[in-house]
């Protein structure tokens, strides 16, 4: 005889969202690459140079990857890949601090929406804690979203692992299986990330570093203009 048990429903509704930051709800703008160029020059690499452009189109490539993991990447020993993170972080916060930082279109509208209907909203990123929170105050985001985490929050493992989103999921207690997450990003790094942790809804934005066809190569399940088409596709699930 066949399986008569009754089929259950495997459909279930969001109620944690993962979003990145730089790409996907804070403007870039070039941002990371000048900070790169000016860790880069720390550590002696010529701009312009062969070894200069074969860095930068690893770090474009790696965008939404913890940065201490790009330079240890980059660089033969963890003394130069530390240093090389110290001088990305700073040469970041000084663009930060120079008003370089803004909210992509919608970013705020939809975080607030998503909270009022809710779903819990935790901010994730391959920064710093310390560059994530300064990012967050020039924003004035400090009540925006309800948490916010870095890799080192998650064990210091950041995409394409699982570890932030799951972080997300233990730290809020939101969800009670992770088909409830939904992982929103720009990058192949992030769709690789939500993939991993089994994600319900892995979302790619086209505001940032990646295009449609490596989104969906790496995971995504849904790629929208931005992160404004967010609230319409989670909260009709």
């Amino acid at each position: 005889m066949g399986d008569t048990a009754p089929k259950q429903d495997t459909k279930q509704d969001t109620r944690l969202v993962v979003l990145d930051m730089a790409g996907t709800t804070v403007a870039d703008d070039g941002l990371v690459e000048r900070a790169f160029d000016h860790a880069a020059g720390e550590l002696g690499v010529v701009p312009g140079s062969p070894a200069h452009q074969e860095m930068l189109d690893y770090v474009r490539t790696t965008m939404g990857e913890s940065k201490i993991s790009v330079f240890r990447h980059l660089f033969p020993s963890e003394e130069q890949a530390q240093r090389g993170n110290r001088a990305f972080e700073t040469g970041y916060a000084e663009l930060v601090g120079a008003g370089h930082c803004a909210p992509l279109p919608g970013a705020e509208d939809t975080i607030r929406e998503l909270r009022k209907a809710g779903l819990t909203v935790v901010l994730t990123t391959g920064f710093s804690g310390p560059t994530q929170q300064l990012i967050i105050e020039a924003l004035g985001w400090q009540q925006l979203a309800d948490l916010a985490l870095c890799p080192a929050d998650a064990g210091g493992r950041g995409r394409p692992y699982p570890d932030l989103a799951l972080a997300a999921l233990l730290r809020t207690g939101a969800a009670d299986d992770v088909r409830q997450l939904a992982v929103v990003g720009d990058t192949g790094y992030d769709m690789r990330c939500g993939a991993s942790a089994g994600a319900g809804v892995v979302a790619g934005v086209l505001t940032g570093a990646h295009g449609a066809e490596r989104l969906r190569a790496d995971g995504a399940t849904q790629v929208l203009g931005s992160v404004a088409e967010l609230p319409e596709l989670l909260l009709s699930r």
